[in-house]
């Protein structure tokens, strides 16, 4: 008998330590935590944006608590990291203009006024990147008393953004009233997913 409690245990053991799956989304793999500023975050959901048929890139959102609404994840606690990992090349220029098209449809003006340096930088940032290829990653990090933190390629570009309403504005491009996907959306809240 106390071989198979012992047998038991073991195959407890195995399975608790057994390693957490990536969700897989259009052959981009997204871990299902991460580690952001000392702090560990967990998938809250991910998906493919489309750009009429054609997929452009996946994203996947990180937060320290599960969220399903945008106010939620606005007022999630802690770091928070959105990543863009591109299936199709796309011009960064073309990119840093659909992103100030996002931001402008979904942050009210007088907020739009308070970023308005920051949105133009950014802009720069993606200017000077020239080009996304398929397989590049774009991380989109909150880090609190620090800013918004862009990272392309693994290198962290420029300083970061200090405004927290820059990090909101830049969220709801995908979150907002006039979200870029919104089957994508759904994907972010934890909705469904789009593979």
């Amino acid at each position: 008998m106390s071989r198979i409690l012992k047998a038991l245990l073991l195959c407890t053991l195995g399975l608790l330590a057994w390693p957490v799956q990536a969700r897989e989304v259009d052959g981009v793999k997204y871990e299902e935590s991460i580690e952001l500023a000392a702090a560990k975050l967990q998938l809250n959901g991910a998906g493919t944006r489309y750009k009429a048929v054609f997929k452009v890139y996946t994203a996947g959102l990180y937060l320290s608590r599960p969220a399903s609404t945008t106010a939620e994840v606005l007022a999630a606690p802690g770091p928070k990291r959105l990543t863009l990992t591109f299936v199709r090349e796309i011009a960064s220029e073309e990119l840093g203009r659909l992103f100030i098209k996002g931001i402008k449809s979904n942050t009210p003006n007088e907020e739009y006024t308070r970023i308005v340096g920051s949105v133009m930088r950014m802009s720069q940032v993606f200017y000077d990147a020239r080009k996304m290829k398929v397989g590049e990653v774009i991380n989109m990090d909150w880090v609190p008393g620090k800013g918004t933190v862009i990272t392309i390629r693994g290198v962290p570009v420029g300083e970061p953004f200090p405004e927290p309403e820059f990090y909101g504005a830049l969220l709801r491009i995908w979150l907002g009233q006039d979200a870029a996907d919104w089957t994508l959306k759904e994907a972010l809240l934890g909705q469904s997913s789009r593979r």
